[in-house]
């Protein structure tokens, strides 16, 4: 059975903004009272695992013992069918250094152009890993399925949001108000495992 999240302070470990907003929204109704990884000063951990989980796990153990407390981590990212699914676990390191995710976009649209790739089908995936200082860990992966679109649309979100259209809508993630985004992204999708399994009572 999976270990219980039985309140109080909760450090959400990522320094990005748009992510951290996303999940402090989906905490809300369940009483943590969530802090960012950023706000606390931590040092951003190498993430050099090899799937999404991995590297969630790697960012939740590390902010859970730095700060001595429970810690939720996101790792999530692009996977682009015509590309082998890339950018998969680099999705972050394609917008560079200055996180421009206006060149991330960029470069997969080239990528796609040089392989005349008629499909343009994707899924983003998203794995969470709640922490403990001790050690445990317990981890939900969620995906979500769609295409690619050029040129990009919407500012709200982030990341490749604005060149992802989910299955069954014309609209981007950019486009979408962010509680119809919550209702059917990957990280919502990885979030209703975890709250099932961690936060809600037997």
């Amino acid at each position: 059975m999976a270990r219980k999240f039985t309140g109080g302070t909760l450090v959400i470990a990522s320094h990005n903004a748009g992510k951290v907003r996303e999940i402090h929204d989906l905490l809300a109704p369940f009483g943590a009272d969530a802090i960012s990884a950023g706000d606390l000063h931590l040092a951003e951990p190498v993430e050099d695992g090899d799937s999404f989980t991995a590297n969630a796990r790697i960012k939740a153990l590390a902010a859970a013992k730095a700060a001595n407390l429970p810690a939720l981590a996101d790792d999530s990212g692009l996977c682009v069918h015509a590309l082998n699914n890339e950018p998969g676990v680099y999705s972050a390191r394609w917008a560079g250094e200055n996180k421009d995710f206006t060149v991330a976009m960029r470069r997969i649209e080239d990528a796609l152009n040089v392989k005349s790739a008629q499909n343009r089908s994707a899924h983003f995936v998203c794995a969470l890993c709640l922490a403990w200082p001790d050690g445990h860990t317990e981890c939900f992966e969620g995906q979500v399925f769609g295409a690619m679109t050029w040129p990009p649309r919407g500012d709200r979100g982030f990341g490749y949001d604005p060149t992802f259209v989910p299955d069954g809508h014309d609209i981007t993630f950019a486009e979408m108000a962010p509680e119809q985004k919550h209702r059917m992204s990957h990280r919502a999708a990885a979030f209703n495992l975890l709250v099932a399994a961690c936060f809600k009572g037997d």
